[in-house]
């Protein structure tokens, strides 16, 4: 992926500096989903649920090369989801976009929609319109989920992004209603949906990020794809000795990871993602 070079976004906040301190208060959505992909990963999660933040809470923390790296990409990559989904709002949409805000940290950190943690993964708050990662997701994905390439981390910065999109357009307000109308398997089913749809906007960035700023690079499609593939919930289960269980399913298989991705950056268009209405997923 060609990255270097470009603007940054304005949009970041850095918290690495601090360790995040206590994470108290995790419970409910955040504490399954701590549990589930600690797990997954082989993440010890003990110091999380006991209330305690890795080093001490407050604590200065040392960023590496590596951290800065993370970060550099990190902020070139959300500038370039600012740029293309500003001209999709006004060319498809017919309104302005309001860009989202990254929360880049380390260890731990709070949010208005819980505790976050490296164990729990990258996940946006709608409530303050922010993206929260941790990037040493980056190595997780490369090392124990077999996911590397700079487009891979990029693909999970625009998944992201593609859920404050969904917010902005009034998808996931709705989608989230219905989602608490809902029994758990329903539930689930409708988190599937929201997932999916946000691989497909991904895609839509990845097609419109190359043609704007000639980005992609030879193998970068199937990194992507192989990041899609990695962390569908059938992978991410088998991996973990389990037999898959579709109605426990919340971001969708593989293979529907894969090919919702590929619809978007096939189409470049909206109207393409509608996985509300999709008899297939």
């Amino acid at each position: 992926m060609q990255w270097r070079g470009r603007r940054g976004s304005r949009n970041i906040e850095d918290r690495r500096s601090l360790s995040g301190g206590a994470v108290g208060g995790i419970g409910g959505v955040g504490l399954v989903a701590v549990l589930l992909i600690g797990w997954v990963l082989g993440i010890d999660v003990t110091p999380l649920l006991q209330g305690g933040a890795p080093g001490g809470g407050g604590q200065q923390t040392e960023l590496t090369r590596e951290d800065e790296e993370a970060a550099q990409f990190v902020s070139v990559t959300l500038a370039d989801t600012e740029e293309v989904w500003a001209e999709l709002f006004r060319t498809q949409v017919g309104e302005t976009y309001q860009p989202a805000t990254m929360v880049l940290f380390k260890d731990v950190t709070q949010s208005p929609c819980g505790g976050a943690s490296g164990a729990s993964g990258p996940f946006y708050c709608p409530s303050d319109k922010k993206a929260y990662l941790d990037t040493s997701f980056f190595v997780t994905m490369s090392q124990r989920l077999g996911a590397g390439g700079d487009f891979a981390a990029a693909y999970v910065v625009a998944h992201e992004i593609a859920h404050h999109v969904q917010n902005e357009l009034g998808i996931l307000g709705q989608a989230n209603s219905m989602r608490q109308q809902s029994n758990e398997e329903q539930s689930n089913a409708i988190s599937v949906r929201i997932e999916l749809q946000a691989d497909c906007y991904a895609g839509i960035w990845a097609r419109s990020a190359d043609a704007r700023f000639g980005s992609l690079e030879p193998g970068d499609m199937e990194e992507a794809l192989n990041a899609a593939r990695q962390i569908g919930d059938d992978t991410l289960q088998r991996n973990a000795g389990r037999v898959p269980a579709p109605h426990t399913f919340t971001h969708g298989t593989s293979a529907q990871r894969q090919r919702w991705f590929a619809q978007g950056f096939e189409s470049g268009d909206l109207r393409s993602c509608d996985t509300f209405s999709a008899n297939r997923l």
